[in-house]
């Protein structure tokens, strides 16, 4: 199973950004996300096609199962 962190912003166009880390430590510590996601925003670490980040939307861990079919 596959985790990952995904880190959403809103941008200068409004627009919702998201950004994913792979294999986040568990369990993951809220407050250290939100720690840094400020820094992010606040030091302008990240830029998209609707202008820099401006804002926190949220936070999430996303799981994926993936099963290989057996073709022949």
């Amino acid at each position: 199973m596959a985790k990952v962190l995904e880190l959403l912003f809103e941008n200068e166009d409004g627009k919702t950004v998201s950004y994913t880390l792979n294999d986040p430590v568990e369990p993951v510590n809220a407050a250290d996300v939100n720690t840094a996601m400020d820094a992010v925003v606040e030091q302008h670490v990240f830029s998209s096609s609707g202008g820099e980040v401006i804002k926190k939307h949220s936070a999430r861990i996303v799981e994926r199962n993936v099963t290989d079919i057996a073709l022949s």
